[in-house]
């Protein structure tokens, strides 16, 4: 099988994301919100990093900030319309769990070959789950072609101003704790990547710090893009991973320009360093972490990105199927 041609332009934007915008995301959410909890974590090298736990989210993983700042922004009439939204399963459930506590239809176009916890959930939030071959079919086009048919809003994965913003209310979150608890704001943070909505949120909330994007091998889009200059999309047949929430076929250019304006550059992850670090995860801070949000963990545990000054990793999701997990922590 061959995956579809990457679709490079998202829907218009009349705006870009802003760090005035994260900012307001950043005070919307903590209405709504607690923090979540920024952890020590000791490295095998006696060196120290800083884990932010968005796998402690109420549906496991920070995708709920863009969606609630994306959702509170639609006007009366927007809201009717319903949303629309893509994602394998975390920003799934954000968009769900918004749209539920908001009175908003929300369809949500997912994987067949997502985690059954993540499209079980997604339904229990009320969500309709449309469901696409990721390798064979283009999702963004199934949900143009339902926004079209239904009149819906638009609310993507990574490419959405609103979204980004959101995400970066995490970097907001972070800086306040790293400050109280670490001696200053962090100097560098490294984030699991799909599609970069993090990575350019994370950049617009700190802009002093060095922001670096995470990947599985073969998944590596981002990194390639930003080593090259100009947005590449992942090659046919892909491999497998296990990380399901970072399989995105191509950044957009509203993602891909926060991210070079920043100068980022990005790694890559084994399958085996992904395992090592939700089994650190759990030995060390007794966390139930996914394969896509220990993405970081394993970049620093592996050695490729390095943990001096005032690093921070994000461990961005936690919705992992427990058969899965077990095997996991059996192995290590």
């Amino acid at each position: 099988m061959t995956n579809p041609s990457p679709q490079f332009t998202p829907a218009p934007e009349v705006r870009l994301p802003t760090r005035e915008g994260v900012l307001c995301a950043a005070a919307k959410v903590a209405t709504l919100l607690p923090q979540t909890p920024l952890l020590a974590l000791e490295l095998p090298n006696g060196g120290r990093v800083w884990c932010k736990a968005e796998s402690l989210q109420p549906m496991g993983a920070f995708k709920i900030r863009g969606a609630w700042h994306r959702l509170t922004d639609m006007t009366a009439e927007e809201r009717a319309r319903g949303v629309v939204a893509v994602s394998s399963g975390n920003h799934a459930q954000g968009v769900a769990w918004a749209a539920r506590r908001l009175g908003i239809a929300a369809t949500i176009v997912m994987p067949a070959d997502a985690p059954e916890v993540k499209l079980s959930e997604t339904r229990r939030l009320g969500a309709e789950v449309v469901l696409y071959e990721r390798l064979t079919q283009s999702r963004d086009a199934i949900a143009a072609e339902i926004c079209a048919s239904r009149n819906c809003v638009l609310v993507h994965a990574y490419g959405d101003s609103w979204v980004i913003e959101g995400q970066g209310s995490t970097g907001i979150e972070l800086a306040s704790q790293m400050d109280c608890f670490a001696g200053g704001a962090p100097t560098r943070i490294v984030a699991p990547c799909g599609g970069g909505g993090l990575a350019s949120g994370l950049a617009l909330a700190c802009p002093d710090a060095e922001v670096v994007p995470v990947e599985p091998d073969g998944w590596d889009d981002v990194t390639r893009s930003l080593s090259g200059g100009a947005i590449v999309g992942i090659g046919a047949n892909p491999p497998r991973t296990a990380c399901d929430a970072l399989q995105t076929m191509a950044t957009f250019p509203i993602n891909f320009a926060v991210m070079t304006s920043h100068g980022m550059q990005g790694v890559a992850v084994s399958e085996a360093e992904v395992r090592a670090a939700q089994a650190y995860a759990f030995a060390r801070l007794r966390l139930v972490v996914e394969p896509g949000g220990a993405a970081a963990l394993a970049a620093v545990l592996a050695g490729k990105v390095p943990a001096d000054g005032r690093t921070a990793v994000i461990l961005s999701g936690g919705n992992v199927d427990p058969a899965a997990f077990a095997r996991v922590i059996a192995d290590s």
